[in-house]
């Protein structure tokens, strides 16, 4: 089939180069604003041609790697010269703000939109990062509209396993967004707040795995991570209240010198944790 991915960033120009990788036997026509990242893209053959108004008339897949407001632009100004009962999704970190318009843009001119978001990424961006092997075991989040046929929905779980996903999780959109709020926009706002702190500057020598991992995603790209978080406003400020409760609760033991409490919160972060791991290695 026809795949058109509109913008060859780190998630776009990964799935163009997984695609070709592992399913070469379909076309990828790709578009990006970038000139450079253009020409990167042809010249690595991670794409097949370049994605034109005229060539998406003919894309049986259109997949559509931007932020959130730009998909949902996208998809309203070409909704027109989508291919009749092709199927449209998007990559974005939240899924609300793109759907509930999308599906009914979608309704409205014989095509399919199920919101995509693939669970991979690293704290760099851009098509020079982009790799064929980022969503090796990861999982796939999908949120198709009510009433999507299973047949449908059997074909995507089978086209993004092909391409290494590990597990295909099909959800509602404001359950994706509430739980994304805590596994990962949560995190970014933490790790941006951690780095803030004067000693910062002066970790060298004083370092190890804990100071690494707790700063890795504060590299950030801090326009797109801000729309997100503005999209996302009432469940990500719910998942911060609990934070800064908790946080609270720690601060409070450590001031009293409370030592009784203290080892009670850490063993309960701890049992949690356990907990957490066992859940995920479940099936």
């Amino acid at each position: 089939m026809n795949i058109a991915i509109i913008g060859l960033g780190l998630i776009g120009g990964s799935l163009a180069k997984t695609i070709k990788k592992h399913m070469p036997q379909h076309t990828v026509l790709g578009f990006d604003t970038n000139e450079q990242t253009m020409f990167k893209a042809k010249l690595l053959d991670a794409i097949d041609a370049e994605l034109t108004d005229e060539r998406l008339a003919i894309c049986d897949m259109v997949i559509v790697a931007t932020w959130p407001k730009a998909a949902v632009d996208y998809v309203i100004a070409h909704a027109g010269s989508i291919k009749k009962g092709a199927v449209v999704t998007d990559v974005c970190g939240v899924k609300a703000a793109v759907c509930e318009p999308l599906w009914k843009i979608a309704q409205e001119n014989g095509f399919l939109f199920v919101g995509g978001h693939p669970m991979a990424g690293m704290e760099y961006s851009g098509f020079d990062h982009a790799t064929a092997t980022l969503f090796q075991n990861a999982s796939m989040i999908l949120t198709p509209p009510r009433g999507t046929d299973i047949q449908t929905l059997e074909k995507l779980k089978h086209f993004w396993r092909e391409l290494g996903f590990a597990r295909v999780v099909i959800t509602t959109p404001e359950n994706h967004d509430k739980v994304i709020a805590y596994t990962s926009q949560l995190a970014h706002v933490t790790s941006s707040a951690y780095i803030r702190s004067p000693f910062a500057m002066e970790h060298h020598g004083f370092s190890a795995g804990s100071f690494r991992d707790m700063t890795r995603v504060a590299r950030l790209d801090e326009n797109m991570w801000t729309e997100l978080f503005d999209l996302n406003r009432e469940p990500l400020l719910a998942e911060l209240n609990h934070l800064i409760q908790h946080l609270t609760q720690y601060r409070d033991a450590l001031e009293s010198q409370d030592n009784k409490t203290l080892r009670a919160l850490l063993r309960e972060g701890r049992e949690r944790k356990e907990i957490a791991d066992r859940k995920g290695d479940e099936p």
